[in-house]
């Protein structure tokens, strides 16, 4: 089950209510071949990270033969989901291959999602995906105190312009804290979320993933090709068919 953007106060109701998920297993339970290596420059493929210029983050050989991207929101609970399955054998067992890169692009779906994405991009390609990791490891604590607030509140951040619930909905959720302890100081913070640039390039990333098919959260494409799964269970299959025998 994907989450759908229905409006800001409809969007926040769903995250009040919690989201299930489809129930599929991790793992599809098939032996996996080996797959034939990609040396990398540097040792590691996925310490190779650069900022794209649809606005993602990509991990891994920039001539992969499987070229994956992700649209994801920071806040959706099936994108926590697919990041605790799927992301160690994707990053471990794919792309330190050479065989795949990983592109992640911020898809606004919920009215948390701009503050967090914000400072997700101001913290630079280098720390991007061990953050990401991060804040959906973290993402039910952080949003536990988002589904606090007193309904007044709530309604109040869903309806005000992303620019100006950005550093209401960051404090709210305790995320300044969250980017502080990782080495962003209280003046870059501040900084960031002053400077809604970053939400017209977000805002163009959901545009392009709207155009491309995307209407719900974690949504992925292989070589361009849109895969109808949300889960790891569905989608190594697809990236495992993709890459040259």
């Amino acid at each position: 089950m994907k989450l759908f953007l229905t409006g800001g106060v409809a969007a926040l109701a769903l995250l009040a209510a919690g989201c299930n998920g489809d129930g599929t297993n991790a793992s599809s339970g098939a032996p996996a071949a080996e797959l034939k290596q990609i040396p990398a420059p540097n040792g590691d493929w996925t310490q190779m990270v650069v900022k794209t210029p649809e606005g993602g983050f990509r991990m891994g050989n920039p001539d992969a033969p499987v070229k994956l991207v992700e649209y994801g929101s920071l806040s959706c609970p099936h994108c926590a989901e697919f990041e605790e399955q799927g992301a160690p054998a994707l990053r471990d067992r794919y792309v330190k291959s050479g065989q795949v890169s990983w592109e992640f692009r911020t898809y606004l779906l919920f009215p948390t999602d701009p503050g967090v994405s914000m400072l997700l991009h101001c913290q630079g390609e280098g720390s991007a995906f061990p953050m990401i990791e991060q804040l959906y490891k973290t993402q039910g604590e952080w949003m536990e105190k988002i589904r606090a607030l007193p309904a007044e509140q709530l309604q109040a951040l869903a309806t005000m312009p992303a620019a100006q619930a950005a550093p209401m909905t960051v404090q709210a959720a305790g995320l300044d804290e969250f980017f502080r302890q990782r080495g962003m100081p209280a003046s870059k913070i501040q900084a960031c979320l002053a400077d809604t640039s970053r939400l017209e390039m977000f805002a163009q990333i959901k545009k392009r993933g709207d155009e491309e098919g995307v209407n719900g959260t974690p949504s992925f494409f292989v070589n361009a090709s849109r895969v109808d799964a949300g889960t790891w269970a569905g989608l190594e299959g697809p990236i495992r068919s993709a890459i040259p025998k």
